[in-house]
C-alpha cells in the first residue's frame, strides 16, 4: 500500500469534523477530553461493579453448596444413627426374650431426670403449657424434654427485669426524690438494700445525664477531636461503673468500699465536690504514712514504723485492677456532676 492510498484511509476512518465550526476553543477541547475521561472511568466502575456481582453471587452459591452438603452428610449420619440403634435394640431385645429377660425400653424413652429435678405428671404438664400459651407437644418429644421445656419457659418468666439505663441492673432504681442518700452505712438488712438502690440509682441518673449532655451537641463537635474524647470519658466511665453495679446487685461490696463511695454520693448530692474529691482521694489512694528515709536503725524500729501498715488507711486503688478501674468511673462521674449540678458556692468547684 502506497502512502496516498494510507492518508486517505487515515481520512475516511477519521469523524468528520463540525462544519458549523472551523476552529475549537482550548476550553471546549478541555470539556471533550474530561467527558471522555468520565465515560472511561464510568465504564471501567461498572465493569468493576459486575465483577464484584459475580464474585459474591459465586461466593453465595458456593457457601450454599457447602452448607447443603453439610447438612445432607449430618441428615445421612444421623439416619445411620437411628438405624444402628434400632437395629441393635432389635438384636437385643430378641437376644434378652431368648433367655427370658425383660425387654428394653426405647432409649429416648428412658431418659432420666437429673438431680435436683421434680417431676411433674403428665397430665398436669400438658395443663400448666396450655395455660402458658405453647405447644403442649412438639414432634420427637418425650416427657422428659417436654418437663425441660416447660421449665426453661418458666425460668425465663421469673427472672427478674432488667433496667434500661446506661448500666442494665436487676436492682429497683428509686425516683430521684428518693435518692437522697445518709451519712452513713445503717445496720438494719432493709435499710442497706435501700441504701444500694439509692447508689445504683444515683450514678445511673448521673450517666443518663451525661449521655443526653453529649446527645445535644451538634454534629461538628461530635466528630471534632475533643468531642470524640468525650465521648470516649464516657464509655470508660460507664465500663468502668458496672463491676461497682454488680457487686451492689449481689452484695458483694466491700464495708470499707461502701461507706467510702457513700462518703463521695452524699457529699455529691449536697454540691460538696471539694469535699467529695478528698473523700475520693481518702478512698483511692489512702492515707498511710508512706516510708521517706530510714525506717529502722539497727535491731530497733522508729516509734511511728507501725503506722505504716493500719488497715483503715489502706490505698484501695492498690488492690485490684478491677477496683481501681471502678473508683475512676466514679471519679469522672463526679467531675460530670459538678458541670451538671453546679454548686452555689464556686469555692466547692474542683479544679
Amino acid at each position: 500500500m502506497d502512502f496516498a492510498s494510507l492518508m486517505q484511509s487515515q481520512i475516511a476512518a477519521k469523524p468528520a469534523p463540525d462544519s458549523s465550526k472551523k476552529y475549537l476553543k482550548r476550553s471546549e477541547v478541555e470539556s471533550q477530553r474530561e467527558t471522555a475521561y468520565l465515560r472511561e472511568q464510568q465504564d471501567l466502575e461498572t465493569a468493576r461493579l459486575d465483577r464484584l456481582a459475580k464474585k459474591r453471587r459465586r461466593d453465595d452459591d458456593e457457601a450454599d453448596r457447602v452448607a447443603a452438603r453439610e447438612a445432607k452428610k449430618k441428615r445421612l449420619a444421623e439416619e445411620s444413627r437411628k438405624v444402628r440403634e434400632e437395629e441393635e435394640s432389635r438384636v437385643e431385645n430378641a437376644r434378652r426374650k431368648r433367655i427370658g429377660l425383660p425387654v428394653l425400653e426405647n432409649k429416648a424413652e428412658a431418659v432420666a431426670l437429673g438431680d435436683g429435678e421434680v417431676d411433674v405428671p403428665e397430665a398436669e404438664l400438658l395443663q400448666l403449657l396450655r395455660a402458658l400459651e405453647e405447644p403442649r407437644w412438639v414432634f420427637g418429644e418425650t416427657h422428659v424434654q417436654r418437663l425441660r421445656r416447660y421449665r426453661r419457659i418458666t425460668a425465663k418468666a421469673l427472672a427478674p427485669a432488667m433496667t434500661t439505663g446506661p448500666i442494665p441492673t436487676t436492682l429497683a432504681l428509686v425516683a430521684e426524690k428518693d435518692m437522697k442518700v445518709p451519712e452513713a452505712v445503717p445496720a438494719e438488712p432493709e435499710a442497706q438494700t435501700l441504701l444500694r438502690r439509692q447508689l445504683a440509682s444515683y450514678f445511673d441518673m448521673v450517666l443518663s445525664e451525661w449521655l443526653l449532655a453529649l446527645a445535644r451537641r451538634d454534629t461538628a463537635t461530635k466528630d471534632s477531636f475533643t468531642g470524640k474524647k468525650a465521648y470516649h470519658n464516657f464509655e470508660a466511665a460507664r465500663e468502668n461503673l458496672r463491676p461497682l453495679f454488680r457487686k451492689l446487685e449481689t452484695d458483694t461490696l466491700p464495708p470499707p468500699i461502701l461507706s467510702a463511695v457513700l462518703e463521695v454520693a452524699h457529699l455529691a448530692q449536697l454540691k460538696r465536690y471539694v469535699d467529695a474529691n478528698d473523700a475520693y482521694l481518702r478512698l483511692s489512694i489512702g492515707k498511710a504514712a508512706w516510708p521517706i528515709g530510714v525506717t529502722m536503725v539497727g535491731i530497733h524500729e522508729r516509734s511511728a514504723r507501725e503506722k505504716l501498715h493500719e488497715t483503715d488507711n489502706k490505698a484501695h486503688i492498690l488492690a485490684d485492677e478491677t477496683t481501681r478501674k471502678m473508683l475512676q468511673g466514679i471519679k469522672r462521674c463526679l467531675s460530670f456532676a459538678q458541670t451538671r449540678w453546679v454548686p452555689e458556692d464556686l469555692g466547692q468547684m474542683m479544679g
